[in-house]
């Protein structure tokens, strides 16, 4: 059964760690957390993200808070303070860089975390790179230099003799 793990949502698997701790079945917790059965799989297996209300019955049926879940789960809880990001700090003191090009990196990080296979996982935002560092040595640098310096200048053809 190590698919499950792989597949699933960490917070659906510590819901379904829980569950199976306490000797329920799954149509037995469905039950008395009043859902259906197919949902609470879904979530389960991380095809599906709980709403609060529900995460809400699911704690109760645990008998702990739905905090407790999140944390346990590493996901911070839902209007809870974000935590300091190394990335966007880096984007917001760095002096070479003007103010629409921090809004673009911003925003390009902000898509590039968004469509992460491992956005609930974020530990390190330094992990990524581990990706493939192609992306971010060879691109963000030379659209962050390019427009501002043309310094490589060499495609342009437009060129300083000096």
């Amino acid at each position: 059964m190590p698919d499950r793990s792989a597949t699933a949502s960490p917070l659906g698997e510590i819901i379904r760690q829980q569950r199976e701790l306490a000797e329920l079945s799954m149509r037995q917790f469905a039950e008395l957390a009043g859902i259906s059965n197919p949902y609470l799989s879904q979530i389960e297996r991380g095809l599906r993200a709980p709403s609060e209300t529900v995460l809400d019955s699911i704690a109760r049926t645990l008998k702990v808070s739905a905090d407790a879940l999140y944390k346990e789960a590493g996901i911070p809880a839902p209007g809870s303070p974000p935590k300091p990001n190394a990335v966007l700090e880096a984007i917001a003191v760095d002096p070479h860089l003007t103010a629409r090009q921090r809004a673009a990196l911003r925003e390009v990080y902000a898509a590039f975390v968004a469509t992460s296979p491992r956005q609930a996982r974020r530990r390190e935002p330094s992990a990524e790179s581990s990706d493939g560092t192609e992306p971010s040595a060879g691109s963000s640098d030379g659209a962050a230099t390019g427009g501002s310096g043309g310094g490589n200048g060499s495609d342009s053809g437009s060129g300083s003799d000096g």
